[in-house]
């Protein structure tokens, strides 16, 4: 019936000007908000959830239709088995990161530019460097090559940036055909909606052709079989010995020995990693000690408007299913991402 009322469950600490937002999508509406912990008996008549880490069992949930995710990676729920019914939806956020990450990845070809890390070694140690003008003579990023791996909404906008800011852009993508998927979540003025910026679009098949050109190379993609240890021994030894390596997107999809051994050997000259295979980053990872490494905890897509955006998603998502249309940011099962 058109006016049957659609339950809803936020697994997510919204303010109540969000939920107020949420509401007046629809009088058909009927949100509820649990902020901590979801007792299971609060799943039983739920069409919809959106959640960060609460998911209830299948049993827990017979008419759930619809997942919204708070957060864009999709490995860690995709083997749940309430994400294995094939009749309910699973959408993410993903979309929003596309402006903080792709700052991030500027501010790491920036770091190694100007030798940051070093000069804050010597700033620790109150010591002014040796003949300073000699060691500190940074290339600049005018000029120089970035390869983007997975050409979706962070690389997009990645490309936009380093584009205005004078670098030759290369990148790797599945289609090459098909421009930008036509459910993906994209905020206004951002990214590169018919990859027109790239000077040459490599199919995946060809990553290691395109990293020997670069001279910054950004990993964006999802973590699936096809992808987990993409980034290997071989595709380092094709790098230029001069390279910067970035993760961005799911630590498996670079072999963190390889990677490991190629920053010891000189083969590439040094790494900017967000993600990597194991989190926290164990105490003994030798990535700790390397001074070509800059380390961050999985941080590159947050911003203080986190929440506020990825409402924004779930908004116009609830807005598509009240109207019956596709939803955004929809997972594919087959694709696994």
């Amino acid at each position: 019936m058109p006016d049957t009322p659609i339950n809803v469950l936020v697994a997510m600490n919204f303010s109540e000007d969000i939920l107020n937002r949420l509401r007046a999508v629809s009088d058909r509406l009927n949100i509820v908000c649990y902020a901590g912990q979801v007792p299971p008996q609060a799943y039983a008549d739920i069409e919809v959830l959106y959640t960060i880490f609460n998911f209830p069992t299948p049993a827990e949930a017979p008419h759930l239709k619809w997942i919204q995710l708070h957060y864009a990676g999709l490995d860690t729920v995709v083997n749940r088995p309430i994400a294995q019914q094939e009749h309910i939806q699973i959408t993410s956020a993903s979309g929003i990161h596309a402006t903080p990450i792709a700052e991030y990845c500027i501010g790491m070809m920036l770091a190694f530019s100007l030798q940051l890390p070093k000069l804050l070694r010597l700033q620790a140690q109150s010591k002014w460097a040796d003949r300073p003008h000699e060691q500190f003579r940074p290339i600049g990023l005018r000029g120089q090559t970035l390869g983007i791996v997975g050409y979706g909404s962070i690389g997009r906008e990645l490309a936009r940036i380093a584009d205005a800011m004078g670098m030759t852009v290369l990148a790797t993508k599945n289609n090459l055909l098909k421009p930008q998927e036509e459910l993906d979540y994209i905020e206004d003025g951002t990214g590169d909606p018919n990859a027109d910026i790239p000077e040459r679009l490599y199919p995946s098949e060809a990553l290691g052709a395109m990293v020997a050109e670069c001279d910054y190379v950004v990993v964006t993609v999802p973590l699936t079989d096809k992808t987990r240890h993409m980034v290997n021994a071989d595709i380092l030894a094709q790098m230029k010995p001069t390279s910067v390596i970035i993760n961005i997107g799911r630590g498996a999809t670079i072999d963190e020995q390889a990677l490991i051994h190629a920053l010891n050997q000189g083969i590439i000259a040094g790494a900017a990693l967000d993600v990597f295979e194991e989190e926290p980053l164990p105490a003994d990872s030798p990535l700790w000690q390397m001074q070509n490494v800059i380390i961050s905890p999985h941080v590159s897509g947050n911003n203080t408007r986190y929440v506020e955006r990825a409402s924004r998603v779930f908004e116009e998502n609830l807005r598509r299913y009240i109207n019956h249309q596709p939803l955004l940011n929809q997972f594919d099962r087959k694709r696994g991402y």
